[in-house]
């Protein structure tokens, strides 16, 4: 059985956020965009986190851009 790691979990949350997430919510026009702003932050985060090596601002990432839905 393998185990994902935050490492690789991370990143592929943050495409699913770039790639599925948000176009979704540019379909919208306006009444997306407070909530595109919001995510454009959490994508930043997570990315800040992981070139850092902070792991405990990659966990808080994570669980941000997983509240993230459609």
């Amino acid at each position: 059985m393998s185990h994902e790691t935050l490492g690789d979990a991370l990143p592929r949350e943050m495409a699913r956020v770039r790639d599925v997430v948000m176009p979704a919510y540019q379909e919208v026009g306006n009444v997306g965009v407070f909530a595109l702003h919001c995510m454009r932050r959490d994508l930043d985060a997570a990315a800040k986190a992981l070139a850092e090596g902070d792991v405990v601002a990659m966990i808080q990432a994570y669980q941000a851009l997983k509240e993230w839905d459609t």
